[in-house]
């Protein structure tokens, strides 16, 4: 008999993301019966040199709007806001903010700051395209991670005659190792499903993989669904590991859980 309530009834699922961000996000997969299996990709702290932040944040009201593209950009640059003596909260009295992306608005919402833009669609483009006013002349506050990071969004404003002051607060490292129960699993060539999130996670995976499993790491995933957050994810999935089975068609991981059943219903 089919369990209706549990599209993912006994799937081995891998979710690579931080620590901190699988905890959150695991629990929607466990709803629809995976078994979730943690693979720390990605750890987060802050970049190795806060000078820039700090003289960012020291004129941050100077800016006339912030565009957040990671719901780690809000986090960090908040807690050095908060370091000097101010917050985001604050700031946003006099500023305007905008994000891309549903989760990072909903970070910004927890901070109790709403977001004065989010573009109809979760990628840089989409907030490109439909910005609600031109970029010529305006001051830009870019935060972004230290490596790895899209250059598009600088770029595009300052095309359309903005100033754009990109700054790395915050940087995506890659972990030493893979839990045991998830390399386990992996060896026995009995994981339904992995879950990427970003480009970054690709890299790291593969590598951590290649270093634990050596260099045919690959064969261990033959059977594996290769699941992708979004365009750039897939891209970068596509280069490492040679395909994509699926990518989110709503770029959040409640749009790759969607791709998760309609694969395995």
């Amino acid at each position: 008999m089919k369990i209706v309530d549990l599209p993912l009834d006994q799937k081995n699922i891998i979710i690579t993301r931080s620590i901190e961000g699988i905890l959150d996000i695991k629990k929607i997969f466990i709803k629809k019966g995976a078994n979730i299996y943690d693979f720390p990709a990605i750890s987060i702290g802050d970049p190795d040199d806060l000078n820039p932040l700090d003289e960012a944040l020291n004129q941050i009201n100077d800016f006339h709007w912030i565009i957040f593209s990671s719901s780690n950009g809000i986090k960090f640059v908040d807690k050095r806001l908060k370091y000097l003596n101010s917050s985001l909260k604050e700031c946003s009295k006099k500023i305007k903010i905008a994000v891309v992306g549903e989760k990072t608005a909903k970070t910004l919402d927890d901070f109790g700051i709403k977001a004065d833009f989010i573009p109809p669609e979760f990628v840089a483009e989409s907030l490109i395209n439909n910005f609600p006013i031109s970029g010529y002349g305006l001051r830009v506050f870019l935060p972004r991670v230290q490596t790895g990071g899209r250059d598009f969004i600088a770029s595009e404003f300052r095309k359309a005659g903005s100033c754009v002051s990109e700054v790395a607060v915050y940087e995506t490292r890659c972990p030493d190792s893979i839990p045991e129960e998830t390399i386990d699993i992996i060896s026995k060539r009995n994981v339904h499903a992995i879950m990427f999130s970003s480009g970054k996670t690709v890299l790291n995976s593969a590598f951590l993989l290649e270093k634990t499993l050596g260099k045919d790491w690959l064969k261990y995933l033959d059977q594996t669904k290769l699941l992708t957050i979004g365009p750039q994810t897939t891209k970068m999935c596509k280069k490492i590991f040679g395909r994509v089975d699926s990518q989110a068609k709503k770029f959040t991981f409640e749009g790759i859980l969607d791709e998760a059943i309609n694969i395995f219903s």
